[in-house]
């Protein structure tokens, strides 16, 4: 039969096929999808952008980025100083648009903050893009609106933490995957290893968690021989770990004098940052794991873990509302399509981000000390499975109701036809148990008590009206019972997201979380700090500096800190090079006492300030033994509390 020539689009075609091109939406996409998906990104562009003047900066990575945006040196090795003398105990990959950003729009506190907001946004177009792909536009939509509200996400996006771009690039490799897997192209298998390399260096060891689901999910789903896909995937990993390990080999070959000291490491070893400092220590209570420097590990050994670690007081409330119902939607998404054939893309999907929860689950579970905002990496999993499991069960749903001829073919097994008979009842029972479960959540805390009865009402209106639909409901009836439905399993986290606009309920600059378990401390608004970003020192801090710029004479260093504690607030005021020692935890072996001595006795080196709050080390010790304490008025101090300044060399 001789095939029909496609007609040119003209006039409104052509403008709507235009139109699709640039939102990225295929031309038959619904009326309401664009203005839909336009709505939830400008929702989160608010979200994670509202007052990012006073964004949370993360005190020792902004002290970091304002260095490395002053430095090449201090850029690529992430310094923690303008002159790269130690770096920072992380991969410098997730900072290097913030250093970018602050090179091109200045010292602000939003410029440092601008790219996480960027790549937030950019991850719920992406996921919308890829739900879109595998189960699609309901399914698309609510999972980009449910990865926009879970609570972790907002505040983490309006900080600068490595996470945020951890889960922008998982999530471009999970649909470089999908792809792979519907095109039986390797161009996007290789892609997939690419995005999982850049991870690497944005969090490390944490980006290859989803390599043995990629790995599984292509062996078992992709078309090809079993052979081929296990070259294709083999392939695939030698191209994720050459991407991973780049930073690394680089810094290893680099000499030492020619690049920073790696902050905690015992041995000054790339291998020790990555594999001992933030790998083994997490899993062991060897302090000195993989050669990471003493007392890290013990630090990590309390915290957030265990079986339960997901669903406790503190984490639950920021990202654990929609996890019944992705547990419901994996599940049930693998069984329902277990008599289809193996490249089945629908079953793919569930065994992607079913895996990519579960394996996340038990990594944390298992692991010392986490932190809330760690779980931000399964947000979009659980956005994808919410989303794909209410399309998947609106589906079953639909069909109780408008069967079609071919709706149960000859391979099917009678026991499954069976059971498709009450398939439909899982809709309203799923969001009846998302409802249910979000009231557990905030009972313990109350924190919107008064958006409870909202949630109550839109579920009863959701649950019973798809309940008892029959013959004459119309289908604007059906869908304001599904409208409310959704709307119920999303109003209670949906009050904790915004809540993290208020810096009282974003947690600490260290750790953003939202809601009352990330209270400041503070009883009131009014009581909370005002949060310092880059170039806004305090009136202390301003008196030190004035000091020490006037007292210097040609050093390479303004002073000496010991730890990054002291430095922080100092580095991100004024990007001056400054000697930190001991780095991030004040235990670092960086200087020696003989390499300090040989500092001063150059004139590279003339103050110090240390504090009681940071453990002595060899350097501490020859700066109390060799130089002479300032008296706290001198640098406009009444008192020298826990910090005091030391001169070394008081006769210049």
């Amino acid at each position: 039969m001789t095939a029909i020539p496609a007609a040119r689009p003209t006039g409104a075609h052509r403008g709507r096929r235009t139109a699709g091109r640039r939102s990225g939406l295929p031309e038959d996409a619904p009326r309401w999808e664009r203005p839909a998906l336009a709505a939830v990104l400008a929702v989160a562009t608010v979200l994670y952008a509202w007052g990012i003047g006073n964004a949370a900066l993360h005190p020792f990575y902004g002290a970091a980025i304002r260095s490395m945006s002053e430095s090449w040196r201090a850029f690529f090795f992430g310094g923690l100083d303008a002159s790269g003398s130690i770096s920072i105990d992380k991969l410098p990959g997730a900072f290097w648009p913030d250093a970018v950003s602050v090179w091109l729009f200045g010292p602000h506190t939003w410029a440092a903050a601008l790219p996480q907001v960027v790549e937030g946004v950019l991850t719920v177009w992406l996921l919308h893009r890829i739900v879109r792909a595998w189960a699609g536009p309901l399914a698309a939509l609510i999972a980009a609106l449910t990865l926009t509200l879970t609570p972790v996400t907002v505040v983490l996006n309006r900080a600068t933490i490595p996470d945020t771009a951890l889960t922008l690039l998982l999530v471009a490799a999970a649909g470089a995957l999908q792809k792979a897997v519907r095109t039986e192209r390797l161009l996007p298998l290789i892609t997939c290893g690419i995005w999982v390399g850049l991870a690497f260096q944005a969090k490390m060891l944490q980006a290859w968690l989803v390599l043995p689901v990629f790995a599984a999910v292509y062996q078992l789903a992709a078309p090809g021989t079993r052979l081929n896909r296990a070259l294709r995937v083999l392939l695939a990993g030698a191209v994720s770990l050459a991407v991973s390990c780049s930073w690394v080999l680089i810094a290893w070959v680099t000499p030492v004098a020619s690049r920073p000291y790696l902050d905690g490491t015992s041995d000054n070893d790339p291998f020790a940052l990555v594999f001992g400092y933030n790998g083994l220590s997490r899993f062991s209570s060897d302090a000195t794991a993989f050669g990471a420097v003493a007392g890290t590990a013990a630090s990590r050994t309390t915290g957030n873990t265990g079986w339960d670690m997901l669903i406790n007081h503190t984490v639950g409330p920021q990202v654990a509302w929609f996890l019944p119902l992705a547990v419901l939607a994996a599940v049930l998404g693998i069984v329902w399509r277990a008599g289809h054939p193996r490249t089945d893309l629908l079953r793919a999907g569930y065994v992607m981000w079913g895996g990519w929860l579960a394996v996340h689950t038990l990594v944390f579970s298992a692991s010392n000390g986490n932190h809330a905002y760690y779980t931000a990496v399964i947000a979009p999993a659980l956005a994808a499975l919410a989303g794909g499991g209410l399309a998947l069960f609106r589906a079953e749903y639909e069909a109780r109701y408008e069967p079609e001829p071919e709706a149960h073919t000859e391979w099917e097994p009678e026991a499954e036809q069976e059971a498709g008979g009450r398939r439909h009842l899982v809709l309203p029972a799923a969001i009846a148990l998302t409802a249910a479960w979000a009231l557990v959540l905030d009972w313990p805390t109350r924190f919107v008590s008064w958006l409870l009865p909202v949630a109550v009402m839109l579920a009863l209106w959701g649950v019973v009206g798809l309940w008892s639909r029959g013959p004459r409901t119309s289908p604007r009836m059906v869908h304001a019972a599904l409208t409310a439905g959704i709307a119920a399993t999303l109003v209670v986290p949906a009050g904790w997201a915004v809540s993290g606009l208020n810096p009282l309920y974003a947690g600490a600059a260290t750790s953003p979380i939202a809601g009352p378990v990330g209270k400041s401390y503070y009883e009131h608004p009014r009581h909370a700090p005002r949060r310092r970003g880059l170039g806004e020192p305090n009136a202390r801090d301003t008196a030190l500096l004035d000091y020490l710029t006037t007292h210097r004479h040609g050093e390479k260093y303004l002073l000496a800190t010991q730890a990054a504690y002291t430095a922080e607030p100092l580095l991100r005021a004024k990007s001056e090079p400054i000697l930190v020692m001991g780095g991030f935890t004040g235990s670092t072996p960086f200087p020696t006492a003989r390499q300090l001595g040989s500092l001063v006795a150059t004139d590279q080196l003339r103050y110090a300030l240390l504090t009681t709050q940071r453990p002595t080390t060899p350097a501490t010790t020859w700066v109390k033994s060799h130089c002479t304490r300032i008296r706290p008025t001198a640098y406009g101090r009444r008192t020298a509390g826990t910090f005091a300044l030391y001169d070394c060399n008081p006769q210049r």
